[in-house]
């Protein structure tokens, strides 16, 4: 069982990677490591799909050029999984508290555009 002192400090810990701040000012708040995570993912992404440009423009196999596509896909959607969770850990646990219903319906709008 934890003591006090620990539950204050996952409750920091909770609050530092929260993501969303006051919804209303449609903002994120992401700890240094979350954003530099997601930056690096996302980095590596957008050197994938110059990649996958300069395939094209060598005429390369088509295969090979689907082949790269589909690693992108991948990656984009490991950073969509990783953003949704701290976004559910975090903004939509906050404002549920707060008595706020509606973000479950935008939580569920959000999560239907990812699995498509």
């Amino acid at each position: 069982m934890n003591t006090v002192p620990e539950m204050m400090d996952q409750n920091a810990d909770q609050k530092e990677e929260a993501c969303c701040g006051d919804h209303t000012e449609r903002k994120s708040h992401h700890s240094d490591k979350v954003k530099n995570s997601l930056v690096s993912r996302l980095n590596r992404i957008e050197g994938q799909v110059r990649g996958i440009k300069g395939l094209i423009e060598k005429d390369t196999y088509c295969d090979d050029v689907l082949n790269q596509i589909a690693s992108v896909q991948s990656a984009l959607n490991g950073v969509g999984k990783l953003l949704l969770e701290h976004h559910m850990k975090s903004c939509v646990v906050q404002r549920i508290q707060e008595g706020d219903q509606d973000v479950l319906t935008e939580l569920m709008t959000t999560m239907n555009k990812l699995i498509k």
